[in-house]
């Protein structure tokens, strides 16, 4: 059965057998919606569930000292859990925190692993107000990157991860891109450096729907789930 944690997620819904240990569940979107509609999240989305849970522990001093707070499940305000985060552990699962509440802000993907400062998630500071978990996906990957906004101007297509963008694309802006499958990092800055947008299967007819202040990509990458 599904983790309890999303059982509240489970009344009034269909649960439909499959080839997953535990099942798929269709249940509507979980994670917010794409500006203007656009995309899968106006309609329901499919989660596989395993039978291990996700878990993440936030710490308010570095090196995993001070208060920490354990954290399970996706969260839209951390604030009244912990003062400041200089380290974190993820036990489990892969986590996408914001830097203010309701998922706003600077954005830091976090998979399996131990953090003992921010600056190893490439944090900006120690304010970590939201966090929630990058659904699972097995499948392919693809995503079309366009040079102007609204699907418009030169258009490439990519499966792989890509570390800089210039030299495959001879463009340092993206203005609008299609998430065709899985889910992928943003990097303002080649290698894999920078601020980070996080951007899930959908339409994004602007560089402000993925929460960027400016078009500039300089690298990206897919999400793999282990």
């Amino acid at each position: 059965m599904p983790s309890p944690l999303l059982a509240t997620a489970m009344a009034g819904f269909s649960w439909i057998a499959g080839g997953h240990q535990a099942g798929v569940l269709t249940v509507p979107p979980l994670y917010g919606h794409i500006p203007g509609g656009q995309g899968l999240f106006t309609s329901w989305e499919v989660l596989c569930f395993d039978s291990c849970g996700q878990l993440i522990i936030f710490y308010e001093d570095r090196n995993f000292q001070g208060h920490h707070y354990e954290c399970s499940s996706e969260c839209p305000d951390l604030t009244s859990n912990f003062r400041r985060c200089n380290s974190i552990r993820v036990d489990s699962g892969n986590w996408i925190l914001y830097e203010h509440p309701n998922y706003r802000g600077y954005q830091y993907y976090l998979g399996k692993g131990e953090y003992p400062d921010f600056q190893q998630w490439m944090g900006f500071n120690d304010s970590i107000r939201s966090c929630r978990i990058s659904p699972q996906h097995h499948g392919s990957f693809g995503v079309k990157m366009y040079e102007r906004e609204d699907f418009r101007g030169q258009m490439m297509e990519f499966t792989e991860d890509c570390p800089n963008v210039y030299d495959r694309f001879r463009y340092r802006d993206i203005n609008s891109c299609h998430v065709l499958d899985g889910y992928w990092m943003f990097y303002e800055e080649p290698n894999y450096r920078g601020r980070q947008y996080y951007l899930r299967p959908g339409e994004y007819r602007r560089y402000t729907d993925w929460g960027a202040s400016s078009p500039k990509i300089g690298s990206f990458r897919r999400l793999h789930h282990y």
